[in-house]
Formats: structure tokens, sequence, C-alpha cells
């Protein structure tokens, strides 16, 4: 391989996601990278008797803009670091936004996924869920974890064939 030419970086707005953007930069400063930045906006836990109509739409339509604002001010960031980016907010009706970065890296085709983590452990992640680990499991190609305590320094791991 000719190193990573096309790195996918999910980001949800919090603190490992940005540290995972910025490892992400950086691999991709060294490597003549280009970044696709997507961001999950889920759907279906909103599906809620309590949440109808308009009210879902008002909802869905705020996390819609807070996800389109994540992504360009993500994207104002690889800029200024001269890489070329391109950005996606995908909306699902369903499964986990680990299942919808999964499909991005083969639809794109990704070379690498850089994700923030937030290292929950124990009965927080069995209540919690772990994209980070659904990711590396299913993921086609290689996987950078970035740990939310790494202090930037991330893990490299290979996706399991």
């Amino acid at each position: 391989m000719d190193g990573y030419k096309h790195i996918l970086v999910p980001i949800d707005g919090s603190g490992p996601s940005t540290q995972g953007l910025n490892e992400a930069i950086r691999v991709a400063v060294g490597q003549g990278s280009h970044i696709r930045l997507i961001h999950v906006l889920n759907r279906a836990p909103l599906a809620s008797p309590d949440i109808t109509g308009s009210r879902f739409d008002k909802l869905f339509g705020q996390l819609r803009d807070e996800g389109l604002r994540l992504l360009s001010a993500a994207e104002a960031s690889v800029r200024k670091a001269g890489i070329a980016v391109d950005v996606r907010l995908i909306e699902a009706t369903g499964g986990s936004p680990g299942e919808c970065i999964v499909e991005q890296a083969l639809e794109w085709p990704a070379d690498l996924i850089v994700c923030g983590t937030h290292g929950r452990r124990g009965l927080l992640r069995v209540l919690m869920g772990s994209d980070a680990e659904h990711i590396l499991r299913r993921s086609p190609v290689p996987v950078l974890l970035v740990p939310a305590h790494a202090g930037g320094h991330a893990r490299r791991v290979a996706a399991e064939s």
C-alpha cells in the first residue's frame, strides 16, 4: 500500500472525537491524504410515542443543524492544515453509528478509519455500547483508535479480517 490516501473520520462533537480528528490531521499531513468527515444522525432513538409529528421534525431538525455545525467546524480545521476534505451527514433510520461508519468505509472506499473513543469499561460499556468496538470488529480497513485519556497518543490497531 502507498500509505493512507483516504482517511475516514467520524465526529460527534465530544472531546475524544476532537482528539481523533487531530490525530487524523497529523496522519494526513504526513501521508498527503484526503479526509472524509462523517457525522451519523440516527432517527431510531428518537422514535417514541412521546415525540411525534411536528415535535419529532423540530427535534430532528435541531439535531441535523447541530451535526452540520460540527461538520463545518471540523472541515475548517482540516482545511486550515492544508488537507483535502469533504463532509457527509449520514441520516440513519436504525442500527448503530458504528454500522454506518463501517458502511461508509466500504462505500468511499477508505484506507483508514480514525476515531476517538470514550474508553468506557465494565457496566457503563455494556449499558451504552461501544461504537469503536463495533468499528474495530467489522472494519474492512485498519482502524486507529484515539482513547479519551491518550493525551494525543493513539493506539494503532489493525482491523480483524
